[in-house]
């Protein structure tokens, strides 16, 4: 699934052979998750086994990401834990959303759009909570009797939207359209380990797997492990996603969809869990930055996320609303799309990061809301890594700190002064843009010669499902979200034939302890790999890390109740959406 848009997971894409996607830009497209306390009691009720949690590698994970006390060193932004829950019910609400999703097919689901409108719909074995944790989803249990076999016992009598009864036949059917290569789903790759999925009860599901995948139990949380209605699916056939009903479980039903305008979600008064606040819920797209920005502070749009960056200090100042940071798990990057090139020279790639303003682009391009980075992977997706373990992943990397002289050197000693690259930028936002023109910078103050390429918001996603529209492209600013709470997430997308190893790089020491990261239960020893990975990562300058990104989420004075987190992306958070209390 992409996770990525120009920002994208992480702007998650994660193809058939991505495990991470990638998000798009600051408000941007791809950048290729009842009440609160009603949902945390019933987390706390339907705990996964602690077996299962200790198998994972979840147990030391519960906590989530690190707490923040809401002091950064950065006086431009804090982090806040959530919204204040909503008051009451209300009829209707308004969201803006930056581009408009193709298909609302999960299989297909791999970047922001798509993610925050299906995750209200649609509903995954597991869930992603918003302190970024693992908790039962449409299945109330999950235990892994053995290393190849993961067993999760349904919930009884969930229904669908068309009146239906959720079944192990549904569960079966949903995940095999993903294993499917002929669909090309997004998500394909997070299966690779799979062997089988079998009905094994009228409400159980067994996955036997070729060997040890710590991995795809985790992508049960996200669109990977949605479940849909069988009977539904067939009937809509090939125009399953793009009109009628999309027959899943969760808290809000598909209703209109206005093409180019906006997309409809109705309360389903036949939900499992504790029903919707709002009896509606409207997605309108606003793919320019400005009108996006004008929509939340005219009260068109009620709340949104993936803010325009450059509009934060507009909707401070306003007092039309607030605006909130959260965990997000997010990091800007350079993607680097192509190595035929001078970028097949490690030493540019090297020269590149080191010549890059970093702290400038966090100011011009975040609005001062990020941190400047050397690394791939935010801290926070490190929470369950050992202190020594943690600290490794980051202590050998290089220093974010820029140094042109230094830069222009290696250019020379590469022989590359006057060589030529062409980076794809975009409208979309400020970040996305700014980051485009400071690798210029960089590059012409270093003796290459950069040449922007401008490609329309609303294509600037095809950068991560088409190799035709990277033709002539050597980078790209590329926001990557992670979908689990773990670095393999974005780590696997530098193994030979990952859906995002765009560059085609290919290393047989990188790929064995990428499957022995993946294949590795006990999260000691998987994230001392993951570890390893990063430095390797870091050292051959894969991508250019450039800065960690909180999500950003906008709530006008009339609803309250979203969260901070990126958790919005794969469970039905627009349920919690109500009325702000007076």
């Amino acid at each position: 699934m992409p996770r990525s848009l120009p920002w994208s997971r992480a702007a998650r894409s994660a193809g058939p052979a991505d495990a991470g996607h990638p998000a798009t830009g600051g408000a941007s497209t791809a950048r290729s998750s009842t009440t609160r306390s009603a949902r945390r009691s019933a987390a706390r009720r339907y705990a996964l086994p602690v077996a299962a949690l200790t198998a994972l590698g979840l147990v030391a994970a519960c906590s989530g990401p690190p707490k923040s006390d809401g002091s950064t060193k950065d006086a431009a932004f804090k982090l806040s834990a959530g919204t204040p829950a909503a008051a009451g019910e209300i009829d209707s609400f308004t969201w803006a959303v930056y581009a408009e999703p193709p298909t609302l097919d999960y299989i297909s689901a791999f970047d922001y759009p798509a993610n925050t409108i299906l995750s209200n719909v649609c509903e995954s074995l597991m869930r992603w909570t918003p302190q970024l944790t693992m908790a039962p989803g449409l299945a109330e249990k999950a235990t892994n009797p053995n290393d190849l076999t993961w067993v999760y016992d349904l919930r009884p009598g969930v229904r669908f939207h068309d009146g239906g009864t959720m079944s192990a036949d549904d569960v079966v059917y949903s995940l095999g359209r993903q294993i499917d290569p002929k669909n090309g789903a997004a998500w394909n790759s997070n299966f690779a380990n799979v062997e089988t999925v079998t009905k094994t009860g009228p409400l159980q599901v067994t996955v036997k797997l070729k060997q040890p995948d710590s991995q795809f139990p985790q992508y049960m949380a996200t669109a990977a492990g949605v479940v849909a209605s069988k009977a539904g699916m067939e009937k809509a056939g090939e125009d399953y996603g793009t009109t009628g009903s999309l027959d899943c479980t969760g808290p809000f039903k598909l209703g209109a969809w206005n093409k180019g305008q906006s997309i409809e979600l109705q309360r389903f008064d036949g939900y499992w869990g504790t029903k919707a606040k709002s009896a509606k819920a409207v997605f309108t797209f606003l793919t320019d930055p400005n009108a996006r920005t004008n929509a939340l502070l005219s009260g068109e749009a009620d709340g949104g996320y993936l803010i325009p960056t450059e509009s934060y200090d507009r909707l401070r100042a306003s007092g039309a609303g607030t605006l909130y940071f959260g965990e997000g798990l997010s990091t800007v990057n350079v993607n680097v799309t192509s190595m035929k090139g001078a970028l097949g020279d490690v030493r540019v790639r090297r020269a590149l990061s080191l010549a890059l303003d970093r702290r400038g682009f966090v100011k011009a391009g975040l609005g001062g809301a990020g941190t400047v980075t050397s690394s791939l992977t935010t801290k926070a997706i490190w929470a369950a890594a050992p202190d020594a373990v943690r600290a490794s992943a980051f202590d050998t990397l290089p220093s974010p700190d820029q140094n042109v002289e230094a830069a222009k050197r290696m250019i020379e000693e590469a022989g590359a002064t006057g060589k030529t690259l062409t980076v794809a930028t975009s409208s979309i936002g400020q970040d996305v843009s700014v980051l485009a023109t400071a690798i210029q910078d960089a590059g012409t103050r270093i003796g290459l010669k950069i040449e922007l390429k401008t490609i329309a918001p609303n294509a600037f996603t095809s950068l991560f499902t088409d190799p035709a529209a990277r033709e002539g492209i050597d980078m790209f600013p590329e926001t990557y979200y992670d979908s689990i709470t773990d670095p393999m997430d974005m780590l696997s997308n530098f193994q030979t034939g990952a859906y995002q190893n765009y560059a085609g790089y290919s290393d047989e020491s990188y790929d064995a302890l990428a499957d022995k990261a993946r294949a590795e239960y006990d999260p000691a020893k998987r994230f001392s790999a993951a570890a390893e990975l990063q430095k390797k990562a870091s050292d051959q300058v894969l991508w250019i890390p450039v800065a960690e990104w909180p999500t950003a989420v906008f709530l006008n004075k009339r609803i309250t109740g979203a969260p901070t987190t990126i958790s919005y992306l794969y469970s039905p958070w627009a349920a919690d959406i109500g009325a702000a209390a007076r």
